[in-house]
């Protein structure tokens, strides 16, 4: 690749090594999907190859392995800046022979290493009064092998299981079960790669939307626009107001409590939300302790906070870096509505010879931003 984009990619089994030359001059395109609606990050390599090539025999027998353990490691370097944008495992191949004697097209397709976590059910596996936290360490303990690091963020609203009351049993594969808990108190899982290269965090914990923001996304600013384009979208419709159900142990009755959509790590990044136009009630909460009820109602509420959605697309070249999803990013030359900063849902990377772009999709929950001033 041309400078100051440089790409890296490695292959191997369990442990990825540099691909060689004849391969990389045989890769047409990469493409790396991440989105937070998305469970596991999804990458794709285009391969244009000879009908002789000994290169697809080698993929193909690859992809057709007993246990798909083929990993794939792609590496940008941006002015310097080395960033892993995936550690994953083959899945998929396809191949679509050429016309006329010309070259054939091979496809790879791939998952982050959660698609790992999928390969295997351990239902009837016992926690005893072990809280979701620590049953998530335990799980994700067995992928340190492929450089797998845990960070876990305990549940502020701890609910520890009595073992006489009840013991904790996982049902389904590693994913399914600590997704499933995730969902249980309001938090994501993801697993990012990097940052150092071979290995990969795996993180447990709420949907972070403060922190440091990365360079602003500049719109029709002359000289400063680093954008190709960029559109905004304001969604009245979708806005909802859960409520909460608890039961009063002595009366028995029920008391309707509205939940916000807003938590101490996702403060509102815009000024004026739309007003909820539907309401409902979380069903299955009035015979959960209140603990448990709060964390379903956050969790619900959580989800249908956004109402301003933002798509674009850059070149990395020109933005100076790459754009990084699950992270916060200022916007500056839109206007008043739509200036201010935004939660990065997803990053599309297309990277061809000589060309490095990014599709990516923006969201906060309203407009107006609550900065006097966007920073640079």
């Amino acid at each position: 690749m041309a400078s100051p984009v440089r790409l890296s990619l490695m292959i191997g089994p369990a442990v990825p090594v540099p691909v060689s030359q004849a391969v990389l001059d045989a890769l047409v395109r990469v493409t790396v999907m991440t989105s937070t609606d998305e469970q596991a990050s999804g990458f794709e390599l285009t391969f244009s190859l000879s009908k002789r090539s000994p290169l697809q025999t080698l993929f193909l027998l690859s992809g057709g392995a007993g246990i798909p353990l083929v990993r794939v490691v792609i590496v940008v370097t941006v002015n310097g800046t080395p960033e892993v944008l995936m550690d994953g495992v083959m899945t998929n191949h396809e191949l679509s022979p050429g016309e006329s004697g010309g070259p054939s097209t091979l496809t790879i397709k791939g998952k982050d290493l959660t698609a790992v976590m999928n390969y295997f059910v351990f239902s009837g596996m016992l926690y005893p009064a072990m809280p979701p936290e620590a049953r998530v360490a335990i799980i994700l303990a067995k992928y340190m092998a492929f450089g797998v690091i845990p960070a876990v963020i305990p549940s502020v609203l701890i609910d520890i299981p009595i073992p006489v009351d009840r013991i904790p049993t996982q049902e389904g594969t590693d994913l399914e079960y600590v997704t499933a808990l995730a969902d249980e108190v309001g938090y994501a899982f993801y697993v990012s790669p990097g940052p150092a290269v071979g290995t990969s965090i795996a993180y447990w914990g709420p949907e972070i939307r403060i922190g440091i923001p990365q360079p602003a996304l500049n719109v029709d600013m002359d000289a400063h626009t680093n954008v190709e384009r960029l559109s905004f979208r304001f969604d009245t419709e979708s806005k909802e107001l859960p409520i909460l159900l608890i039961q009063e142990p002595r009366s028995k009755a029920l008391i309707p409590i509205p939940i916000p959509d807003i938590t101490p790590l996702s403060p509102p990044l815009g000024a004026v939300p739309p007003i909820p136009k539907k309401f409902y009630i979380i069903d299955g909460t009035a015979k959960l302790g209140p603990i448990r009820s709060a964390l379903i109602g956050l969790a619900k509420a959580a989800k249908s906070a956004d109402a301003v959605f933002g798509s674009g697309s850059l070149d990395v070249a020109r933005y100076g870096r790459v754009l990084k999803a699950r992270g916060l990013v200022g916007v500056r030359g839109a206007g008043t509505p739509f200036d201010g900063l935004y939660y990065v849902k997803s990053v599309t990377h297309t990277i061809q010879r000589g060309e490095y772009k990014q599709d990516f999709t923006l969201a906060r929950n309203g407009l107006v931003s609550t900065l006097p001033k966007v920073p640079a």
